[in-house]
């Protein structure tokens, strides 16, 4: 389809800006390379991946599997399935269960408020079994749950046969999909994703620590999860906000606690410093419209639309609208009519689909005739 473009002038003008008519200059270095099996940084609010190594890569998840068992149990509470006030009875296979422990007694019942802070904060393998069978009535059957919640999300390359994390040779994941199921969390249930900042939680009279050493050693961290096995290697996805952006990150495949934390703050820091999230609310434009009863209408985004640029580019980058070729009425409310291209030094670097904001009724034969012969 042809397309016209109109300019946007109230953001060109920012494209004029100069010092001494140099053009400006942007050097982001190349990402850095850390000692880790896969890793991925990406930002929150645009999904823009800013580093990557190998983040296709099946791995094995270890206790980040549990970051899937909460995102299923904060969907049932919502849907009314279950609630945090459930009494939960632990079974002998949930008390069983190896690896760290909330230390939960066989034959008690727990509410499932305090299961779910001791899986998310003390990385319970027996809390995530306890909440698996209060819910699906075995572990086996509540990893359908997680793999059905999981192909919603996106998460193409991952799979789950167990709660906990604990090894399972098809258990697998992948540094993209478990940052999609992290994004996905805090968008869904920021009243649940503030546990995951709690830095230790106490459990029959047990102050266990939360794993992610992250949370002490930079305060714009607030999240999420730590994993470890001698398959999985050292695990961590973190997410941290500063100045308005938000970044999520993982790590996998770690040579052990403190190199995952290390190498967690180097791809963060190098995502913040060198990049920024841009919010683009509004754009206060007109279109002219053949063949209606309206001379133009307003147009502009269904929702505010977000983009990742480097730091400081924004101000100098160029927009106009390209529409549509054509436009002629009826065209209703909530109308595709083209894109808003963001271009920067003569390249496009973003495009956002713009929608008619408003009516545009079908005018009579003789009106559609005078306007054919403006056009």
């Amino acid at each position: 389809m042809k397309k016209k473009s109109l300019p946007l002038f109230t953001f060109i003008a920012f494209a004029t800006l100069s010092i001494n008519t140099q053009a400006a200059i942007f050097i982001t270095p190349k990402a850095p390379s850390i000692n880790a099996a896969a890793y991925i940084v990406l930002d929150h609010n645009s999904g823009v991946v800013i580093a990557a190594n190998k983040p296709d890569k099946k791995r094995s998840p270890a206790s980040l599997t549990k970051l899937m068992t909460a995102y299923v149990v904060f969907q049932l509470i919502k849907d009314g399935r279950v609630s945090l006030n459930d009494e939960v009875r632990i079974s002998k296979k949930a008390w069983k269960t190896g690896g760290s422990k909330s230390f939960v007694e066989v034959g008690k019942t727990i509410p499932l408020e305090t299961l779910l802070k001791g899986m998310i904060i003390q990385s319970g393998n027996d809390s995530a079994v306890a909440l698996a069978e209060h819910i699906a009535g075995t572990e086996g059957t509540f990893a359908t749950y997680m793999n059905e919640y999981a192909k919603e999300l996106g998460m193409t390359n991952s799979r789950f046969e167990n709660a906990s994390g604990l090894p399972h040779k098809n258990q697998h994941t992948t540094a993209r999909d478990i940052t999609i199921l992290a994004s996905a969390t805090i968008r869904d249930f920021p009243q649940f994703y503030e546990w995951y900042s709690q830095k230790e939680f106490t459990y029959h009279g047990i102050k266990q620590p939360n794993r992610n050493k992250l949370l002490w050693s930079d305060h714009t961290v607030d999240g999420l999860k730590t994993g470890h096995t001698k398959k999985a290697g050292y695990n961590l996805v973190a997410s941290a906000k500063r100045v308005g952006m938000r970044l999520i990150s993982a790590v996998l495949g770690s040579t052990s606690a403190q190199a995952r934390a290390a190498q967690t703050q180097t791809i963060l820091d190098y995502g913040f410093r060198f990049f920024e999230t841009q919010e683009i609310n509004k754009i206060d434009q007109k279109i002219a419209i053949s063949g209606s009863t309206k001379t133009e209408i307003k147009v502009g985004f269904e929702a505010p639309q977000t983009i990742t640029l480097s730091r400081g580019q924004y101000k100098l980058t160029q927009q106009v609208i390209e529409l549509d070729a054509d436009l002629t009425a009826p065209i209703n409310a909530g109308d595709n009519i083209g894109h808003l291209i963001i271009k920067f030094e003569g390249k496009n670097i973003a495009e956002l689909p713009v929608i008619a904001l408003e009516n545009a009724p079908k005018a009579g034969f003789f009106s559609r005739m005078l306007d054919k012969i403006k056009f």
